[in-house]
């Protein structure tokens, strides 16, 4: 068992699971991943594997098929996946929001036609918020909704869309001014759309679009896409909540436990990486003697494990605040800051450490070089992360002159 990030005041059935999870990440997700990532291949495979282990419904109620586990025990477990591949974590991670805010939110109706196939993995989930000129501006969405008897049009371009598909259910945010006067605020007239679909590209139902996977840097074998909406018919029952104008609350809601994950999945990249360059600085020598013996290399590594067990410690606090039923807010949004910050600044002494080999595809640094900058921009940038945590500060903090 490694020496730094360990979680203190687990049960037994929550170090049950996370060994379970780690065995599984060392044996079937490491050996792998870089060819995976490498090709870009969906990884098919490890999915039904994390599906047997009953990941995808781990945080669901019992009463639906899952383990109905803590968010703890789920961030836990996305920084172990994380360590193995960034992009494992990112398919489940988007599954579990979704599941998340169907079981805060969603009616009973809604609860007990999706909950049980999301604990199974059979239906698999996937949220839309952004837009191609929007970016972290939700309030400037411009896709819309429009009632039309017992079914809602919707109309509109999202971008992002991690999951986009494969996945089957799609949280989509539009706008809805249905029973919003003109004037009411943006996030006030928001509606989320429980939209169904079969999975692949093209059209996967009458007026719902999955144009093809984007292209990109990092992040590899999980699909990430757009969605096209064009006269889109969705009947009311899939109104999550079964109201309009709660989108916006609900995707926030989601969201804040969406950045505890992503500081979970910095967690796990960060120790990865941190794992491959104290390796390497113990097997490459120099003048005579492992790099490992000199100086400069062990003060990046000092830093290296420092970096590691702050993010961990912030990301454990962010999620145990969460589960207690406070408002947790500030704390996700630090953890979630920290956690993608330092995870970039250890990945890179990381491949310092590597030397030229850090350059090269042959080694798993590589990979990790490519993956860390996208926790900087995913669920919110780290320039957004900066703005809540010091709005909430001057709220904690108010001047009383």
């Amino acid at each position: 068992m490694a020496r730094l990030a360990q979680t203190h005041g687990l049960t037994d059935v929550q170090q049950e699971i996370l060994a379970t999870v780690r065995d599984f990440v060392d044996k079937e997700i490491i050996p792998v991943a870089t060819e995976l990532e490498h090709r870009d291949e969906y990884p098919q495979q490890i999915v039904d594997g994390l599906k047997e282990l009953g990941v995808f419904g781990l945080m669901i109620p019992e009463e639906y098929g899952g383990l109905g586990e803590s968010l703890l025990t789920y961030a836990l477990c996305v920084e172990e996946i994380a360590r193995g591949w960034m992009s494992v974590s990112g398919i489940i991670n988007t599954h579990f929001i979704v599941a998340y805010m169907l079981k805060q939110h969603g009616t009973r109706e809604q609860k007990e036609h999706f909950l049980p196939r999301m604990a199974a993995g059979e239906t698999r989930g996937a949220f839309s918020m952004s837009e191609p000129g929007l970016g972290s501006d939700v309030s400037a969405i411009t896709s819309k909704a429009v009632r039309d008897g017992d079914e809602y049009v919707l109309n509109g371009q999202k971008m992002w869309l991690t999951n986009g598909g494969t996945s089957t259910l799609v949280a989509v945010l539009v706008r809805s001014d249905e029973g919003h006067p003109e004037g009411t605020a943006p996030h006030k007239s928001m509606t989320t759309f429980l939209v169904e679909k079969e999975p692949g590209f093209g059209e996967v139902r009458p007026g719902l679009t999955i144009p093809g996977k984007i292209d990109k840097m990092g992040y590899k074998g999980v699909d990430t896409t757009e969605l096209i909406m064009d006269g889109l018919r969705i009947p009311a029952n899939r109104v999550l909540g079964g109201t309009t104008g709660r989108g916006f609350y609900q995707m926030m809601d989601g969201v804040e436990v969406g950045r505890v994950n992503v500081a979970a999945r910095g967690c796990g990249v960060a120790q990865r990486a941190f794992e491959l360059g104290v390796q390497y600085a113990q097997q490459r020598h120099t003048f005579g003697k492992p790099i490992a013996q000199h100086q400069a290399i062990q003060f990046k590594l000092a830093e290296m494990a420092t970096k590691v067990e702050a993010a961990h410690a912030m990301m454990v606090n962010a999620a145990r605040k969460k589960d207690s039923g406070e408002r947790n807010d500030l704390e996700a949004g630090m953890a979630k800051y920290l956690a993608s910050e330092y995870c970039k600044e250890v990945v890179e002494d990381a491949f310092r450490i590597h030397g030229g080999y850090g350059f090269s595809k042959e080694y798993e640094i590589e990979r990790l070089y490519r993956e860390a900058p996208m926790l900087l921009i995913g669920e919110g940038t780290a320039e957004i992360q900066k703005m809540i945590i010091g709005r909430r500060l001057l709220e904690e903090y108010r001047f009383q002159g």
